[in-house]
């Protein structure tokens, strides 16, 4: 399963997109939000993944945790993470590129194969008017910053982990 909390649907495209390789390399995989979760029991494999926002994930996220933490940890999981916009040399962004808060306790609890963070993309049409307001302080952070190579590649990775026979199959629907 891969289930990722979404603000404004990047973190979930990019969710998406790593259901995609996985399944191109033999894995079958649903995609799900966090908030439709109640159990993982019916899945061999998870990759979670959240938006951040000002150095935190999303609360469905971090629920998700809370509700099936020791479920997590008996399976294999990967975590994703999903923020920096910008140019990558400003020192804002390489803040935004810190772990979030939450991960040292997400990591304590389900013992993950791994972490990454993944650049984002922030659409003026996708905001409210506050965080509109907030782009004319802050220029330079519109756009699509995703590195689709980096996504691809590091699901490929866990498709390999996994075994093309093996994992995450999603119960009957």
């Amino acid at each position: 399963m891969v289930t990722a909390a979404s603000r404004h649907g990047t973190t979930e495209a990019i969710a998406r997109e790593i259901a995609e390789v996985l399944a191109e390399h033999g894995v079958e995989a649903v995609v799900r939000s966090p908030g439709e979760v109640e159990a993982v029991d019916p899945y061999e494999a998870v990759v979670l993944g959240s938006a951040v926002y000002a150095g935190h994930w999303l609360s469905p996220a971090g629920e998700l945790v809370e509700r099936c933490g020791p479920a997590l940890a008996e399976r294999p999981v990967w975590l994703f993470s999903s923020g920096p916009v910008g140019d990558p040399s400003r020192k804002m962004v390489r803040e935004m590129e810190k772990d979030p808060v939450e991960l040292p306790g997400v990591r304590e609890t389900v013992h993950p194969r791994d972490h990454r963070m993944f650049a984002g993309r922030l659409d003026r049409a996708d905001l409210n008017f506050p965080e509109r307001a907030a782009l004319l302080v802050f220029r330079g952070l519109e756009g699509d910053f995703r590195d689709h190579d980096a996504i691809r590649g590091w699901a490929a990775s866990i498709a390999d982990a996994l075994g093309a026979s093996a994992g995450g199959k999603p119960p009957a629907e």
